[in-house]
């Protein structure tokens, strides 16, 4: 059960690498233009679930609380992140939030029934590791002049790993509800939209398409096995694995012509992927015993 929840998790991971890909086909859309879009359309095939079977609306009476962390968590890291890359270059910005995947592991000592082993946190700096090779790819510059750019990536990496934490203590919080957290994002981003940004639509059917694949992908389903995974799975293991997100986004736009394959991208791959195998091998070796 465990094992199946964690392999359904990492299909959120799997999603989050297009997100490079369908965001550079979607055109010019704002951030947060196409953040409303993206999640209204992630939000449809909940409403979908909740048009056959409306009994299963009572999902969505959940105490405060849950509302907060989970609004909190996808707005507040979209938001954040916007907030990041415009304050920022996206170089240094991109690499401090993706400290995300560390947080969940260092973080998960904390939580109950949960025990923080040294391969945990040597696959998760691995992969960290393997990021930075990735992103940092013309050398990196910390300038105090974009304080509050860095800042706010800060802020995206932990607003994540801890939605992703305090999601795992609402285990009995049916995964319905990230129904209604995509609504309600989709809603405050059509919000920042309308106050921050100019409205660009797309003008061919490629970026209608990849705009649709989006909100059906990685700003949609992702979110609802990442809910379950993170409640139901090995939550260490998914953290560390996250780390495979920006390895196979890379992979992808060399696949589709945007970037070059590298000794750089090369070693980056041995160290996520070899990071992700240490973090997870108790349940490899679980599984190996079984067969």
């Amino acid at each position: 059960m465990k094992t199946r929840a964690t392999l359904i998790g990492f299909t959120a991971i799997l999603m989050w690498s297009f997100l490079a890909l369908m965001t550079a086909a979607s055109g010019q859309m704002p951030p947060f233009q196409l953040s409303a879009i993206a999640f209204a359309i992630g939000s449809l095939p909940g409403l979908f679930i909740f048009a056959r079977d409306p009994s299963r609306l009572k999902d969505l009476r959940q105490p405060a609380k849950v509302w907060f962390v989970g609004i909190g968590g996808l707005f507040g890291y979209h938001f954040l992140y916007f907030t990041a890359l415009r304050n920022a270059p996206a170089v240094e910005a991109g690499l401090i939030a993706y400290l995300w995947p560390l947080l969940i592991v260092v973080g998960s000592a904390l939580l109950p029934g949960e025990k923080l082993r040294w391969y945990h946190l040597a696959g998760a700096l691995a992969g960290l590791a393997g990021t930075f090779l990735i992103v940092a790819r013309e050398g990196v510059a910390f300038d105090p002049r974009y304080a509050l750019g860095y800042g706010a990536a800060f802020l995206c990496a932990f607003t994540w790993a801890a939605y992703s934490l305090l999601s795992r203590r609402f285990e009995a919080v049916s995964t319905d509800v990230v129904t209604g957290f995509c609504l309600a994002t989709s809603a405050l981003s059509l919000v920042c939209h309308v106050f921050l940004e100019q409205t660009v639509w797309p003008v061919s059917a490629l970026e209608w398409l990849a705009v649709a694949g989006l909100g059906l992908l990685p700003v949609g389903a992702a979110f609802y096995v990442w809910d379950y995974g993170v409640k139901n799975g090995d939550i260490q293991i998914l953290g560390a694995s996250s780390y495979a997100a920006p390895l196979l986004s890379t992979i992808l736009l060399i696949i589709f012509g945007f970037g070059e394959l590298s000794v750089r991208i090369g070693l980056a791959c041995l160290l996520i992927t070899g990071g992700a195998a240490l973090a997870a091998k108790d349940m490899i070796f679980r599984h190996s015993q079984r067969t």
